[in-house]
């Protein structure tokens, strides 16, 4: 087996509404349980500066924001301008971006890297899909998280689901330079895998 995929890295953040809940200790079991190895591990409290490098203030990812925004109202057949007063995908990307950027500088996080095989397919997985509603049970969405994106746009914030997750080797890469430096990673043998791999 390549020793390179035995490594690979993904960053998981518990949101605001994860830590004042309770459910950090849960979390961090779900990932062990799984074989996963979390190699670094830290609470802060992020400042808007740090949350505004986090989610970029990039034309492609604020259309993906207000495209999945619009996406939602379609499906329910709520009419945008009504409840936002604007359909312009790009202008409701950046009031998305401002809701999470809020959110997730209203309390502490925690932020890790978790490393092992596919480890961000398997802690995609294990999170379960953005939209709580869409989270099967058995997901750390899907077994916490109740709220509703129509909800969270009705009252101008973020959808509160408790986890962020890398959506791709690249994404994790990326995230893990921006939250950590080299000296806070940690190689090290979990007993178990001699027996797993």
């Amino acid at each position: 087996m390549p020793p390179l995929l035995k490594e690979e890295k993904t960053l998981v953040i518990i949101k605001p509404d994860g830590v004042k809940r309770g459910l950090t200790g849960e979390i961090i079991r779900r990932i062990e349980q799984r074989g996963l190895k979390i190699v670094a591990l830290k609470m802060i409290w992020p400042n808007k500066k740090q949350m505004s490098r986090h989610y970029p203030n990039k034309r492609f990812y604020l259309l993906s924001l207000g495209n999945k925004t619009l996406e939602t109202y379609n499906h329910f057949n709520l009419d945008p301008i009504k409840e936002l007063g604007v359909n312009d995908p790009l202008k409701i990307g950046r009031m998305v971006r401002r809701w999470l950027i809020d959110f997730m500088t209203s309390g502490p996080i925690i932020k890790m890297i978790v490393e092992g095989i596919h480890a961000v397919e398997m802690v995609r997985k294990l999170v379960g899909p953005t939209m709580p509603a869409k989270a099967e049970m058995g997901t750390i969405r899907g077994d916490f998280s109740i709220d509703s994106a129509v909800l969270a746009n009705a009252q101008k914030r973020a959808v509160h689901n408790l986890i962020h997750a890398s959506g791709s080797l690249e994404e994790a890469e990326s995230e893990i330079k921006l939250w950590f430096s080299k000296e806070e990673i940690h190689s090290y043998y979990r007993a178990e895998e001699d027996i797993m791999f």
